[in-house]
């Protein structure tokens, strides 16, 4: 007689990192809680409950003091939220397969389309993405069920469908489901969220089921993968679904001369292997396991629990060894490194660089150095590490920085409290907060992801530890700029800096690393202005003129002012003189009316030049306010005088007879310029004095 492990029998990826996390709380002697049951198995609930573990059906059941532990299935959204809100202490390992539909469903849905899901509308997992919809969703278990949802709402046809399946779904079903769906639906959105794990699980109970007289599938009742990996199975052979080793006594396994085993995804190794062990002692034939085993150990005189206890045996944890890329996954690298267990490098153990996607990084057939961490026992899996097996490799190169005073460059990967970790060739850096800025005011956090330079300051061979200064090369780079630019700056030059900081009177301007010069608020804008913040921002990048100089003091005055916004230069340019213009009066004296030319410019029209007949006043003709069509007839943009003229308008043939023969009461020739202008009257004032 002849039994055959299924290759990915036992915990998957996600169940395993909850266990583990568990596990890891309960060796440590801390109080562990879990919200419903880790895991669809009772033995090991049982065994954990033994060691302390506390199963709570609701928050309001969480010990004072306790680690919740979010079982790898996920919770709804409220009772997520009702943990952080209610300040326990809590970490969520819920698998990211699970977390990934989570994210889909609360991204995708919305109150105006429709989820259809395919799984357990009471399984956990299904509670739980369900709860991140804003709308109407659907849930249904099979073929036949979708076909009469879609039957009940013709609605489907045309609205927008969000389509996902529970992890554990039967890939037969959702193969037909999803065929079904996208040819009545037209506008659905499909997304493929059955776990890697379980699809490869079921798809090789399948293939093993078709060899085997009968299946024994290892697992809890109420586990929905393991009920999967039955229906699976008992389309092909006769099947077994037992949940420990005892009720191996209730199975006649007289007439099979082949057995095949496989498990639920949170079926432990140690279930497992009792399970086998059991069988082994009424059946003395050969033993085959793909994956467990790493070989037929077929006519050997091994028992099975020998053979397995020999594909997992403890590894050197520091034990270096080179591995070869056999899968890549959204959290882990699968490698074989040569034994009967196969290696993991968790993603934070690829690179200790973040900034680095190992899903990118590598690919399958790819040769990786690696360290071993440490062989679990209990899954079959070798933890491994590159960051380390890098760190080590480098750990020297990085040491003798310090001797030869080299400039390293590495990325801050994290803040502390009391300073920063810069990762350079794999090697963590520490560099004290008085190291890393050049101001106490500057803050950590904005380093964060940043590539720097450094020099290293200190390093402790013991410890493997090394300390680094950026602040030495940033005080270096000052010195070096502002020399730079004391030796090169002149009047009249252009810079572009950024603004530091505004006072009531002006902005300060940054134009070389350590160097700041004074805009003025009256050269920030032509216009006038009461605080600089009317014009620039604390963080703006601007263009600045240098309008004075003082090198003994280095103190420098700036410019914002573009000449293109200089009112006199538009003035020029648009209006010369000749052009008549709308204009509005703004004043009245007794010698004539200013009037505002465009904003900062006035000019004067001279009581000579309101009228065509004589004006004893100019109140007589105009009023401030109205707005009159005028001549420019001089500028003097040095003295930024303008004079215009109303009468310089009217048709000569309408000049009445009385004005030409007062004419010489007038100044001689009719004033055309503004000084002429100013200066009649003044000379009218003094006559009349």
């Amino acid at each position: 007689m002849q039994i055959i492990l299924a290759e990915t029998a036992g915990f998957c990826f996600g169940v395993n990192r909850a266990v583990n996390k568990v596990e890891d709380l309960l060796s440590s002697d801390k109080k562990v809680a879990t919200l419903g049951p880790l895991i669809h198995n009772p033995q090991y609930i049982d065994s954990l409950c033994k060691r302390g573990a506390i199963i709570a059906d609701a928050i309001r059941d969480v010990p004072d003091n306790s680690e919740l532990v979010i079982r790898a299935h996920g919770i709804t959204k409220q009772e997520l939220n009702n943990i952080k809100n209610s300040g326990i202490s809590f970490f969520d390992a819920t698998c990211p397969f699970v977390k990934k539909i989570q994210n889909i469903v609360d991204s995708e849905s919305t109150p105006d389309n429709i989820v259809v899901i395919a799984g357990d509308e009471n399984h956990p997992e299904v509670k739980g993405f369900r709860s991140y919809c804003r709308g109407y969703s659907y849930v249904f278990r099979n073929y036949n069920e979708l076909e009469i949802l879609i039957q009940n709402h013709p609605e489907f046809k045309k609205s927008e469908i969000v389509y996902v399946a529970q992890t554990t779904f039967s890939i037969d079903e959702y193969k037909k489901s999803t065929d079904l769906i996208k040819k009545v639906c037209t506008n659905v959105k499909i997304f493929d969220t059955i776990c890697d794990a379980t699809s490869k699980r079921q798809k090789e109970a399948c293939n093993l089921s078709h060899k085997c007289d009968i299946m024994i599938v290892i697992g809890g009742k109420n586990s929905s993968n393991t009920q999967k990996l039955k229906a699976v199975c008992e389309e092909n052979t006769k099947t077994v679904l037992i949940e420990s080793a005892e009720e191996l006594k209730n199975i006649d396994f007289s007439g099979f001369t082949t057995i095949g085993v496989t498990a639920g995804a949170s079926t432990p190794v140690c279930i497992i292997k009792e399970v086998i062990s059991k069988m082994s002692e009424t059946i003395t034939n050969n033993v085959e396991s793909a994956e467990a085993l790493g070989q037929a150990v077929a006519d050997s005189e091994m028992s099975f629990e020998q053979a397995l206890e020999e594909s997992l045996k403890s590894l050197n944890s520091d034990q270096k060894v080179v591995g070869t890329v056999l899968r890549v996954t959204p959290t882990e690298i699968q490698v074989d490194i040569g034994r009967k267990q196969t290696g993991i490098i968790p993603y934070d153990e690829f690179s200790a660089d973040p900034t680095v996607d190992p899903a990118k990084a590598v690919k399958v057939g790819d040769e990786l150095n690696l360290i071993i961490m440490k062989t679990n026992d209990v899954d079959g899996f070798i933890t491994l590490s590159k960051k380390r097996y890098d760190a080590q490799a480098n750990w020297a190169k990085v040491a003798e920085a310090k001797t030869s005073g080299e400039v390293l460059s590495g990325t801050v990967a994290e803040i502390l409290n009391r300073g920063v970790i810069v990762v350079s060739n794999s090697v963590r850096v520490f560099i004290p907060a008085s190291q890393a800025t050049l101001s106490k005011n500057d803050k950590l956090e904005d380093l964060l992801g940043k590539q720097v330079d450094f020099k290293i300051i200190d390093v402790d061979e013991r410890r493997k530890r090394v300390v680094g200064s950026i602040s030495v090369i940033l005080k270096e780079e000052r010195k070096a700029s502002r020399e730079a630019f004391w030796s090169a700056v002149e009047v009249g030059q252009k810079y572009t800096g950024t603004v530091v900081s505004l006072t009531q009177f002006g902005a300060f301007v940054e134009l070389a690393p350590g160097v700041h010069g004074l805009c003025h608020r009256t050269e920030l804008s032509w216009n006038r202005i009461k605080h600089p913040s009317e014009v620039v921002n604390v963080g703006d990048t601007v263009e600045v003129v240098i309008k004075n100089i003082d090198t003994e003091n280095k103190k420098i005055s700036l410019s914002y002012k573009k000449l293109e916004d200089n009112p006199w230069e538009i003035l020029k340019r648009d209006y010369p003189v000749g052009s008549t213009i709308e204009v509005q009066i703004v004043s009245l004296t007794t010698f004539g009316a200013f009037a505002q030319v465009m904003p900062h410019i006035q000019g004067l029209i001279h009581i000579s030049q309101i009228a065509n007949h004589r004006v004893e006043k100019p109140q007589d003709e105009l009023n401030i306010g109205d707005k009159v069509n005028v001549m420019i007839t001089d500028i003097d943009f040095e003295k930024k005088h303008v004079a215009l003229s109303i009468r310089a308008l009217l048709a000569p043939e309408a000049v009445e007879e009385e004005v030409v023969e007062e004419a010489d009461e007038l100044p001689e020739g009719t004033p055309v310029s503004i000084d002429e202008l100013l200066a009649n009257a003044e000379a009218e004032a003094a006559a009349e004095e």
